[in-house]
């Protein structure tokens, strides 16, 4: 692995994550040249399904959704040109918790409910392997206060929080400590401090998108959820840094590379 060579790191909650929120991002850095990986912190076990004939994989009949998705997820990331994959612990490791305050939150196997020493320590090792120069994950409140999400947040924070320190949580020192962590934001957020133009990649991530076809359906240039709610999909992705803010801001104030100042 080339020492200067970009390496992006992105954790998220759920496979389809990755597609919605920064999937320009991730082919755009990934036709660059940038080293990209994607670490997918539970299966979605607990998503609604949209075709009435994948219905039976719901939770609630055969609970095969997760192993359905990991398919998904596979297909999303070539649509990307992103060839390194990882689920949090291996597949399964940890469950989908679903929405705040539904029953899947008192799962034991739930993310939710993991350990969160535990689980950055697991993503610590991915880190020191891939030495990246820079995290992505969500902010404190996940985006939208999915406890997924927020608790990859936290499981991200921590880890990045240890790098260096010491504290790798399984007895070893932390060797590599990204420069930068960075939340997804959306475009009418304020704090956002970086944007970053992808629409040259907006057919990949339209492909991506298309690719979790249990949870998404795509009418370019707009998508849907479950909810059937029509959302505006975009090739320019938004994110603001949380930690070492030392980029070179472009002509509205705003980054324009996630890796400004970070090489």
């Amino acid at each position: 692995m080339s020492p200067d060579r970009p390496r992006l790191l992105l954790v998220h909650a759920h496979p389809d994550d990755e597609s919605i929120a920064t999937g320009a991002t991730m082919a755009r850095y990934a036709a660059e040249g940038a080293q990209v990986t994607l670490v997918t912190c539970t299966l979605g076990e607990l998503g609604e399904i949209i075709p009435p004939s994948l219905a039976r994989l719901a939770a609630d009949s055969d609970d095969r959704l997760g192993e359905y998705r990991i398919g998904e997820l596979a297909a999303a990331c070539a649509a990307l040109g992103v060839t390194d994959h990882r689920f949090l612990g291996g597949p399964g490791r940890w469950r989908d918790s679903g929405m705040m305050g539904t029953a899947g939150n008192d799962d034991p196997r739930c993310f939710w409910r993991a350990d969160l020493d535990e689980a950055a320590a697991v993503l610590a090792e991915v880190i020191d392997e891939v030495r990246p120069q820079v995290l992505v994950s969500y902010d404190s409140d996940g985006g939208y206060g999915h406890p997924d999400h927020i608790q990859a947040h936290r499981v991200a924070w921590r880890a990045f929080e240890q790098a260096g320190s010491g504290q790798a949580g399984s007895g070893q020192a932390r060797r590599w400590r990204p420069a930068k962590f960075y939340a997804i934001a959306r475009p009418e957020d304020g704090a956002a401090t970086t944007r970053i133009d992808a629409d040259a990649w907006f057919g990949a991530k339209l492909a991506a998108m298309r690719a979790h076809a249990t949870q998404i359906t795509v009418t370019a240039p707009y998508f849907a959820l479950s909810d059937g709610v029509q959302r505006l999909a975009r090739g320019t992705e938004y994110y603001t840094v949380l930690a070492d803010p030392d980029g070179a801001a472009g002509a509205d104030g705003r980054e324009t590379d996630l890796f400004a100042g970070a090489l």
